[in-house]
């Protein structure tokens, strides 16, 4: 298990994020839902979609590299 407080969960909980809300903004319907607004908390997950969708080569290098971490070195 990882915990939230450490980097290595911290990095985790982000990789995550931004991986889901790049996948929802994928979705039509779920992307009218979720992703229509651009400040406050929701602009957060919007934001992350941004990233996940520009950067999506780093992001799942990145993913990649903290799933070995997690299953093999921690």
């Amino acid at each position: 298990m990882t915990n939230v407080y450490s980097l290595d969960g911290l990095l985790v909980f982000g990789l995550l994020l931004v991986c889901t809300c790049a996948y929802v903004r994928g979705v039509p319907r779920l992307r009218e839902w979720l992703l229509r607004e651009k400040r406050g908390v929701w602009g957060v997950c919007y934001k992350a979609a941004v990233i996940g969708t520009r950067l999506h080569i780093p992001v799942s290098i990145s993913c990649v590299l903290m799933a070995f971490y997690v299953l093999v070195v921690k």
